[in-house]
């Protein structure tokens, strides 16, 4: 059965390859789904604090520094959760001692301002976390971007969805439909045409960048 290649599909893909693969070892895979219709909702400091709580997840005993950080937070900060630099400092201190796969997905969604303070922050947990991976889909417009924020420790590959996938997909869909009464050949004609060429503008060429080059087997 063919499929539409999504970047969504790509970061699962991602995600489900590295947690089977790590299974029983010291490692930990996250993962941050990034919304241009959340923006607002997803700063940069809601995002990395849901990696930190991935990471700790998946502890038998959450370090304690991490612990009173937390509550610290909600005794002098009217119950919100930690700052952006003290987030960071948890996660260089979590990541250097735990192997850690770290996937971005879309990029791209992230308010341009925001980019910028992830991208950094991002380059402050690789200085201090050796072993840390981090995976990020996005869409090709945001690639000099990243190599910018950081410089030397990024692969791409460029992945895609070809007009024959999408085609073959349609046909397959428009096959099963359980209300065939409802479709004429003009509304057909025009599906196969338009859907193909607007998805292929939308997913032809998104990125994977790999920081450091990729320990996937």
């Amino acid at each position: 059965m063919e499929s539409v290649l999504t970047g969504h599909h790509v970061s699962s893909l991602v995600v489900d390859r590295l947690s089977y693969q790590s299974r029983g070892q010291n490692t930990t895979v996250t993962c941050s789904y990034l919304d241009f219709a959340a923006q607002k909702e997803q700063s940069v400091a809601n995002i990395l604090g849901s990696l930190v709580r991935q990471v700790v997840s998946g502890m038998k005993k959450i370090p304690e520094e991490i612990t009173r950080a937390f509550e610290e937070q909600k005794l002098s900060n009217a119950g919100r959760g930690p700052p952006l630099p003290d987030i960071v400092k948890m996660l260089q201190s979590i990541t250097s001692s735990v192997r850690t796969f770290v996937c971005i997905d879309a990029l791209d969604e992230c308010a341009a301002a925001n980019r910028v303070k992830l991208l950094n922050s991002l380059q402050q947990i690789l200085k201090s976390s050796p072993h840390t991976r981090i995976f990020i889909i996005a869409r090709p417009h945001v690639r000099a971007e990243v190599e910018k924020r950081l410089p030397g420790r990024v692969t791409s590959v460029s992945v895609g969805t070809s007009k024959s996938d999408i085609m073959g997909y349609l046909r397959l869909r428009l096959d099963e439909d359980e209300t065939p009464e409802a479709m004429n050949e003009s509304l057909e004609a025009d599906i196969l045409e338009k859907i193909p060429e607007n998805m292929s503008e939308m997913y032809v060429g998104a990125i994977i960048l790999r920081i450091p080059p990729s320990t996937i087997r």
